[in-house]
């Protein structure tokens, strides 16, 4: 069954990708990130509808990425760091790449610098 929860936890991480390619759900995580909000307060910086904003907002949700709570007739929306944690611990596996592909390209600027100084004098 090992094969069925990794297929589960991809598709997961499938749902979080997709939600955070979109720049206005990127937004709301953002504005979310300094704190509990209502729609109508995720929705003010945007030209777009309630119900297009609560389109995202539950996007959000399913992906794992945000919480609603319930407080008689407020409905706050709160980040969820865990699927966050996820996705920084799947990035995380390329990080050697990135560091090793910055170091070589530090070091061919360092050698086309060096040469240019030579030139120079």
């Amino acid at each position: 069954m090992a094969t069925s929860t990794a297929t589960l936890d991809e598709d997961r991480l499938d749902e979080t990708f997709a939600a955070l390619a979109n720049s206005t759900r990127r937004a709301i995580l953002a504005r979310l990130a300094e704190g509990e909000a209502s729609v109508n307060d995720l929705a003010e910086p945007f030209d777009m509808t309630l119900p297009a904003i609560s389109k995202h907002i539950k996007v959000l949700e399913q992906a794992g990425l945000i919480t609603r709570g319930r407080r008689a007739q407020f409905r706050p929306c709160t980040i969820a760091p865990e699927q966050l944690a996820t996705v920084a611990s799947w990035t995380e596996q390329y990080r050697h790449i990135w560091d090793d592909r910055f170091d070589r390209l530090d070091d061919y600027v360092q050698t086309l610098q060096n040469t240019q100084d030579k030139k120079a004098k």
